[in-house]
């Protein structure tokens, strides 16, 4: 899925000079039905790059060819001549044709395609996989291997769509990264290196000086230090973005000792006993497209891994407007997507965790669920030294803890207890994963054989946990509710039917539809 320079015939880019020449590189295609499966037209890119479309952040990026540079499409530069643009549908692909990218907009501070970060096709599985760093640690050939294809075969399928292979799409991540934490953060270029994921600084610098025509230490800035030491960083988002009720959605919900949210922010502690970090994420001060996320305690080369983690769970990569594009055209969800524009995906950090608290949640409500996982940390959470008295001085446990745990005499039934126990042996055993480029039909099929996760569970692990789009717990009975306000509760099997015509974004429904019932309740008790 390559693209063409705006005022270019197919088949040739025009140069600065007015001139016309023959495309060099098979990257550059025209696009065609095969090749523009996830991409505006040309004629959406020239109209968003020209009004700056904050909408269009990351869907494209546009290079120019007379400086050789590529940027975001709401860059605040002087908009250059069309017959001077080509435009590339990832970043990676921009780079890959030589370009460098720009010191005013950042592309590293745009945020993902939600296409290819959350759909089921090969390349978008495959990507899913590089963001969370297995090309790090992996060959390409392993890569292919683990989504059943050949690396050739695989290698083709993204520089069709994403006009770059793998291996360049996992190097422009990790040196956008790299980039960031150069402009942004007082870490030294070996931490930077290590986090980005380079095992030796000087492969770092070569790589770096190759994308960016200069050394790293250019970039170098130097921010206020900080009392608390908290790393500090930016996270891009395309508008609108409903922060406000993503916070209250996961406020409800909040764990105490491990989680804290309030109207501003939300705060958590994560990893081990021997080495816990804390995090929070709040609304960047004074910038409308992004959320502020501050580290503490978090070895570099962990940081990317949880950038990517807080990425997912906070939904940042989403495209409101190609949600509330299929899902307006439902005359039940257009009014409350008018009301809440935005409206995110709440994802969850840890699998198991959201696994746990999805079954402790079957047929009770939100606060007699987090009553009871609220126990389970008392009883079984680890225990830690809480960060400077913010109290979040527990760590969830794991699957080996509750396992054989005692979970007896906190309220849970026995049936709740044998299905939490369970998820815990399947885990150990492999029955079961939270794999993030499983295609949701496999997800499900494996998980409702375990005993108690039935159909409504199995879909909201896979809302929270692989932030699965298209998942739709249709026996949920609020939602049942909301399809029909007037008359008695649709069956499943309904909801499920009309459901259709909102795919692939059912995950998004339910958020709009209990959204509405949220709404509905506040007028009755008013």
């Amino acid at each position: 899925m390559a693209f063409f320079g705006s005022g270019a015939a197919p088949g040739t880019l025009t140069s600065e000079n007015g001139e016309n020449r023959q495309k060099r590189d098979a990257i550059l295609l025209p696009m065609t039905p095969d090749n523009s499966l996830s991409t505006p037209s040309t004629a959406a890119c020239e109209i968003a790059r020209l009004s700056r479309d904050a909408r269009f952040d990351g869907v494209f990026f546009t290079a120019v060819l007379s400086t050789r540079i590529y940027c975001r499409p709401v860059c605040p530069a002087r908009a250059p001549k069309a017959e001077n643009v080509v435009y590339y549908p990832s970043a990676a692909a921009a780079q890959a044709q030589g370009f460098r990218p720009c010191l005013r907009c950042r592309p590293e501070l745009a945020p993902g395609n939600q296409f290819w970060l959350q759909g089921e096709h090969l390349v978008s599985r495959a990507l899913k996989l590089i963001n969370e760093g297995y090309l790090a640690e992996h060959s390409l050939e392993g890569l292919a291997e683990r989504l059943n294809i050949g690396a050739r075969q695989l290698r083709r399928l993204f520089v069709q769509y994403l006009g770059a292979p793998p291996m360049a799409v996992h190097s422009t991540q990790r040196l956008l990264f790299a980039k960031q934490l150069l402009t942004e953060t007082d870490l030294s270029i070996t931490e930077v290196a290590m986090a980005s994921g380079f095992g030796s600084l000087r492969r770092f610098n070569a790589a770096f000086a190759e994308a960016n025509h200069a050394e790293p230490r250019a970039f170098r800035r130097s921010p206020k230090a900080r009392a608390d030491k908290a790393l500090v960083l930016r996270l891009g988002y395309r508008p609108p973005y409903d922060f406000a009720a993503l916070l209250g959605f996961l406020q409800t919900r909040a764990l105490p000792g491990i989680e804290q949210v309030d109207e501003h922010s939300y705060q958590r502690v994560f990893g081990s006993a021997d080495a816990p970090g804390w995090l929070r994420v709040s609304a960047w001060p004074g910038e409308q497209h992004a959320l502020q996320l501050e580290l503490r305690n978090v070895p570099p080369g962990q940081m990317l891994a949880v950038v990517t983690r807080i990425r997912r769970m906070f939904d940042l990569d989403a495209d409101p407007l190609a949600i509330a594009r299929t899902l307006s055209a439902s005359s039940l969800l257009a009014p409350v997507i008018g009301r809440y524009p935005g409206l995110r995906l709440p994802g969850g950090w840890d699998g198991f965790e959201v696994a746990v608290r999805a079954v402790l949640g079957q047929q009770v409500s939100v606060a007699a669920a987090r009553t009871l996982a609220s126990r389970i940390v008392q009883r079984h959470g680890i225990a830690i030294e809480a960060d400077k008295g913010s109290g979040l001085d527990r760590l969830f446990p794991g699957p080996e803890q509750l396992a054989q745990a005692d979970l007896g005499q906190m309220g849970i039934t026995q049936a709740r207890i044998n299905t939490i126990q369970g998820i815990a042996r399947a885990l150990a055993q492999g029955r079961v994963d939270f794999a993030v480029e499983q295609p949701l039909e496999r997800f499900i099929e494996r998980w409702v054989q375990l005993p108690g996760i039935g159909e409504w569970t199995a879909h909201y692990i896979a809302m929270r946990v692989l932030k699965h789009p298209d998942a739709f717990p249709a026996a949920d009975l609020i939602l049942r509710r909301e399809a029909n306000p007037q008359g008695e509760p649709l069956s499943t099997k309904a909801l499920q039917a009309l459901a259709e015509s909102w795919r692939p974004w059912r995950a998004y429904s339910v958020m709009y539809l209990w959204r509405a019932a949220t709404d509905s309740a506040t007028a009755r008790k008013g």
